[in-house]
């Protein structure tokens, strides 16, 4: 969590992998793994190649230590807890190599959302809401976000605490701020870790968390922990590791003070949409953002609850996104919606949480899921990507399914009479190339 830096589990786009979005990625592997690829989801749940980066020397790393000591020392922390963490570390191979793996399949959003929002992981999370109920009613009450939003984003972190990362915090960062790929931010994120055992809240030996440095049930980076972690058992130290009141509270704490969480919404919905629906309306970036209208627009444009009932008569600006393409679910996204992307920026991953969230309290699963499909091998999403070059309609080809390739598709779309919903399935992939092997 603690999505600034968020470097958690994966950080993907809406139906592929997000290596770099001025939030960073880091992947562990979820509680429930993606049926395709066994690694650790978000919208485009992967399994990983196993090349690795040249091995990095461990005399090199003893070098690097030794400057990282002083600056710690000159940043004020302890001694003795610089001794504790730093003195004895050694350089892991196996962070750099999975820091390094590149992903190897794009998923479906159907296959994604059944494997994060499982009927495990619901009926857990329903038991969870019963277990924790007065501290739930504490925390909507304190900071207006509801039980159900809470207990999702629990959900997805850490399995309702089942799965907080076994890595310890800070040989991962040290190992990866030694790698020096995004050396300046894990350093800095290896002395919060510092001065988070300074203060007492924490012991070393309990100090884990994902192999790029997330921590506990929330899933926090130490820089988040250190703004936004709260001592909700007011047991005089914050413990989101063991403490359930302390990760709820500062899962709240952080979803409405750093994200700007709008406590008088939900997230959205699946709607309807007619026959005749312009399909260029449909919002393909992972903000969702291209076409935002009223509830009462689109309405008036025939968009209508999934039982066929108008939209709520509320003064809302949503957009509508097709994660699985025309025929998949329709979805009605609304502010909450681009508030859980905060978190992990994917399009997936937000969708799921509202999901979860939903399910928490009754609701049943989507009544239109789309089928799960194969995931596209990265060399498909590639080979379309060069075929969408040629043609002009895209300027590189990166193996990323973004949102602008999918941009891309709808232009090749709407050029040759195709449904316009932006949206790659093979017979999309044989059409584009198809016409690039012609040009």
């Amino acid at each position: 969590m603690g999505v600034n830096f968020s470097l958690r589990r994966g950080l993907w786009l809406m139906g592929a992998p997000l290596a770099l979005s001025g939030l960073l990625a880091a992947c562990q592997g979820k509680a429930e793994p993606v049926p395709v690829a066994s690694a650790r989801a978000q919208p485009a749940a992967v399994a990983r190649t196993e090349t690795s980066p040249p091995a990095l020397s461990d005399a090199g790393f003893a070098v690097w230590l030794d400057a990282a000591r002083e600056d710690a020392a000159k940043r004020g922390i302890a001694p003795a807890t610089i001794s504790q963490a730093l003195g004895g570390l050694t350089l892991n191979q196996r962070i750099i190599e999975a820091d390094g793996r590149q992903p190897e399949f794009s998923n479906t959003f159907t296959r994604y959302l059944n494997s994060l929002v499982s009927e495990r992981r619901v009926a857990n999370g329903r038991a969870m809401m019963q277990q924790h109920a007065p501290l739930l009613a504490r925390l909507e009450r304190e900071y207006g976000v509801p039980a159900r939003f809470l207990v999702a984003f629990w959900g997805m972190e850490s399995d309702y605490g089942r799965d907080a990362g076994a890595y310890p915090v800070v040989q991962s960062l040290a190992t990866l701020a030694f790698e020096g790929r995004r050396g300046d931010m894990f350093r800095n994120e290896l002395f919060n870790a510092l001065t988070i055992l300074d203060r007492g809240h924490i012991t070393l030996d309990k100090m884990t968390g994902s192999y790029a440095g997330a921590m506990g049930q929330t899933q926090f980076m130490p820089s988040t922990f250190l703004r936004y972690a709260v001592d909700e058992d007011k047991n005089g130290h914050i413990d989101i590791w063991s403490s359930v009141p302390d990760a709820l509270g500062s899962s709240a704490n952080y979803v409405v003070k750093a994200l700007g969480w709008n406590t008088e919404r939900t997230w959205g919905r699946e709607v309807r949409l007619p026959k005749d629906f312009d399909l260029k309306l449909v919002s393909l970036d992972v903000d969702a953002k291209e076409t935002m209208k009223s509830l009462a627009e689109w309405s008036a444009l025939g968009v209508r609850r999934v039982d066929g009932k108008l939209l709520p008569a509320q003064d809302i600006q949503a957009s509508v996104v097709l994660p699985a393409g025309r025929n998949g679910p329709a979805l009605l996204l609304y502010d909450n919606y681009r508030v859980i992307l905060k978190y992990n920026r994917s399009a997936f991953y937000a969708i799921s949480i509202g999901h979860l969230a939903d399910r928490l309290i009754g609701a049943g699963g989507l009544n239109n899921p789309g089928a799960e499909g194969d995931p596209l091998r990265r060399e498909e999403v590639v080979g379309l990507q060069e075929a969408l070059v040629t043609l002009g309609f895209l300027k590189i080809a990166d193996g990323v399914m973004g949102s602008g390739t999918r941009q891309a598709i709808r232009a090749f779309q709407l050029a040759n009479g195709l449904v316009p919903d932006g949206y790659a399935d093979r017979n999309v992939i044989a059409a584009v190339r198809a016409k690039a092997a012609r040009s």
